[in-house]
């Protein structure tokens, strides 16, 4: 008997009815499976954009101080304990302090080579990996010169506050960075003017940042040689907008600058969306699984006389279970490309929308891993349980 025969022989009792709905309910799983997931790539980089509306995921926390505290000689630092228990949590990756200026600092804003404007300052130093802007800043001791980094809100306050008020000219980044800035160092009976420039603007920091290096070097030099504990914290977090994050803030009393939290809980909304339409894509899936499964074992069930005399003639379980193997092949091969090609239609309608917050998307290489990674377990899971289905009516006496 050969193959073709064969399968006229076994396809009598297939339910096209049955084989219909396991294909539309494994096409509406998948579908729905790597359409999330093709969709959360594609947004993705909205949420990493650093000039996207929505931020980063970095907190920068102070501690809160009552009346009551400041009264009974309250504190606002983070001792090494403090620091070490934020590091110990789970939804914090990195941690690092503000090491604050411990001495007097007074800027002047040269124009025209002459000092138009002298303000009190300060500075704060970070480490490199915790600012927005790539930097390309040295300093050396021996011909001191210093870079900072200024938050773009003081920019924009000068411009759009003072300037605009007092008749003086606005500027702007570009010209910012090439005004002459001298500042005076004064401390532990010393005074310096040291030379300095504005290399670049931070969308993260609300602050004046300098070099660690210089920090460390006039801390000794001017002030007690940084041995003040920290007041402020930055926070890498791999969780953005877990609401243990706030619980912990609250708990411990500690207070987070700007919207951070806001803006976070999108993105954590937004990942927790996601991953509920995946488990439920995937519950579909696992359901059209064994519905599939239950229409082959009543199939090979109404067969089973057929099947024993097969193997009884001297076919082999292979043989048997070959034409079913390949009908599961060529129904989950169709869903996979009928899965990918919705994915793709859905994909060109919603990233019309996107593109309007200025990204082209994400990559669509881990949908088509996903549903391949999804097929292929389902299809094995079909072959396995046909052969073995097939076997056992292969070893009954």
């Amino acid at each position: 008997m050969n193959r073709s025969l064969m399968w006229k022989l076994l396809r009598k009792h297939i339910s096209k009815a049955q084989l219909i709905g396991f294909s539309l309910a494994n096409l509406v799983g998948l579908s729905i499976v790597i359409l999330a997931v093709q969709f959360y790539c594609d947004v993705l980089p909205v949420f990493n954009d650093e000039e996207s509306f929505i931020s980063k995921d970095y907190l920068i926390i102070t501690r809160n101080l009552t009346s009551a505290g400041a009264l009974m000689g309250g504190t606002t630092e983070f001792s090494p304990e403090l620091i070490a228990d934020i590091k110990a949590q789970p939804w914090c990756r990195k941690v690092a302090p503000f090491v604050n200026s411990e001495f007097a600092v007074t800027a002047s804003i040269g124009v025209d080579n002459a000092h138009a404007m002298r303000t009190q300052f300060f500075f704060e130093s970070i480490p490199s990996e915790f600012i927005d802007v790539d930097p390309t800043w040295k300093f050396n001791p021996d011909s001191p010169t210093v870079p900072v980094i200024m938050s773009r809100d003081y920019l924009s306050l000068y411009n759009f506050g003072f300037a605009s008020t007092q008749g003086m000219p606005q500027i702007s980044e570009s010209e910012a960075s090439s005004i002459p800035l001298v500042f005076n160092l004064a401390g532990n009976g010393l005074r310096d003017n040291v030379q300095g420039r504005i290399v670049g603007f931070s969308n993260r920091l609300n602050t004046i940042i300098v070099p660690e290096e210089f920090m460390e070097w006039a801390n000794k030099k001017y002030g007690q040689g940084g041995k003040l504990q920290p007041l402020r914290l930055i926070i890498e977090v791999n969780r953005p907008g877990d609401p243990a994050i706030q619980q912990y803030m609250d708990e411990h009393q500690y207070n987070i600058a700007g919207d951070k939290t806001n803006s976070g809980k999108t993105y954590y909304f937004l990942t927790l969306i996601v991953s509920i339409v995946v488990i439920v894509g995937v519950l579909i899936s696992l359901l059209s699984f064994f519905v599939l499964m239950l229409s082959i074992y009543l199939l090979l069930q109404k067969n089973t006389r057929k099947l024993q005399d097969l193997l009884m003639l001297g076919y082999s379980p292979q043989e048997v279970s070959r034409p079913y193997i390949k009908m599961v092949l060529y129904i989950n091969g169709a869903v996979l490309l009928l899965a990918l090609v919705l994915m793709f239609a859905a994909r060109a309608s919603y990233m019309v929308m996107l593109s309007g917050l200025g990204t082209k998307g994400g990559t669509i290489v881990a949908s088509i891993v996903v549903a391949v990674a999804i097929m292929a377990s389902i299809t094995t899971g079909n072959v396995l349980a046909i052969r073995r289905k097939i076997r056992s009516l292969w070893i009954r006496p």
